[in-house]
């Protein structure tokens, strides 16, 4: 069965989501990290990015926030650009911890595996496996360009926050050095984990957000720059990923409340990705105690509930014009 869902009632339930969730309460902002406990918890913004190049927005989307684990997504895409999918399974994996996102007993139990390029252990094999190899500036000007490919326009490093994850990264650094032990660090430690907790530290907004999750909706198709940024066999590859362990602990919980494959990061931000209907994304800074936005979590799963679409379900979606 194929089900029809217009512009307006993307907008009405996007325009819901927003008055319902905006005034919700609970959470706080990430506060291990100085420079994101400083952040506005009032902000909050809901974009949605349709295969048309279309982009629906309500609240701060243009507000630029720290990208933090939602770049794992990004950076994932480029190893994959890179090295091709069967490497990157070989190398790093694509399973669930089952544990936080920054777990050091997760990379023990794994026997030496990073287990998916979307925990940490794994971010910063994939950020060492960049190419071109022990190029420090190469490595990162692949990782912005790519980043910049995926949302239709260049992020910009905040300078601050940089400082405050360099500051503050202990957990990542006994991270890397473990890799290393264990032979799954494929470039310097030290220059591998500070690309990681730099591309953590760029800014991004909702919008730029929802354009990357529409382009991996869309098959690697950025339909806002009319690109196509990666082979299209990738995209199930990276949803795929997503699904498994977007949420960490409790991507379960998610996936059977909203229905819909999305990366969290602890800068507020959470990016989700309905396969050829279009991509989401929502901002606010409070945090749950896993890590995830709580009013963004809320209006992806309104706007996901109130449209009546799931991943899981046998109706095929398409979306068309304005009633």
């Amino acid at each position: 069965m194929i089900k029809n869902i217009s512009v307006n009632q993307l907008e009405e339930a996007l325009h819901e989501a927003y008055e319902t969730c905006r005034t919700i309460e609970g959470g706080a902002n990430a506060d291990y990290i100085p420079y994101l406990a400083n952040i506005d918890s009032d902000l909050f913004g809901i974009s949605i990015c349709l295969g048309d190049g279309t982009v629906l927005s309500r609240g701060n989307t243009s507000y630029e926030f720290g990208i933090e684990s939602v770049s794992k997504v990004h950076t994932a895409i480029l190893a994959l650009r890179q090295y091709g999918a069967d490497e990157i399974l070989d190398k790093i994996g694509a399973d669930a911890t089952g544990l936080p996102f920054n777990s050091i007993f997760a990379l023990l139990l794994e026997r030496d595996h990073p287990s998916t390029p979307l925990v940490n252990a794994g971010a910063i094999t994939a950020c060492s496996m960049i190419k071109p190899k022990g190029d420090s500036d190469g490595k990162w000007k692949a990782i912005v360009d790519n980043i910049t490919e995926l949302c239709g326009s260049e992020p910009h490093l905040i300078d601050e926050l940089y400082r405050s994850e360099t500051a503050t990264n202990y957990n990542n650094h006994s991270i890397a050095w473990l890799l290393k032990n264990y032979d799954r660090i494929y470039d310097d430690p030290e220059i591998s984990l500070d690309l990681y907790t730099r591309q953590c530290s760029l800014g991004v907004t909702a919008e730029q957000l929802a354009i990357t999750a529409a382009t991996i909706a869309h098959d690697g198709y950025n339909p806002v720059t009319d690109k196509q940024v990666f082979d299209a066999e990738l995209a199930p590859k990276v949803v795929s990923m997503i699904a498994t362990v977007g949420f960490y602990e409790h991507t379960g919980d998610w996936l059977y409340t909203a229905g819909i494959p999305a990366k969290t990061g602890v800068g507020g931000g959470i990016m989700g990705i309905m396969p050829n209907v279009f991509g989401i994304a929502a901002f606010a800074p409070p945090l749950d105690e896993a890590g995830n936005s709580v009013k963004a979590q809320a209006a992806i799963k309104f706007i996901m509930n109130k449209l009546g679409i799931n991943i899981f379900g046998s109706t095929r979606v398409e979306t068309v014009g304005s009633d």
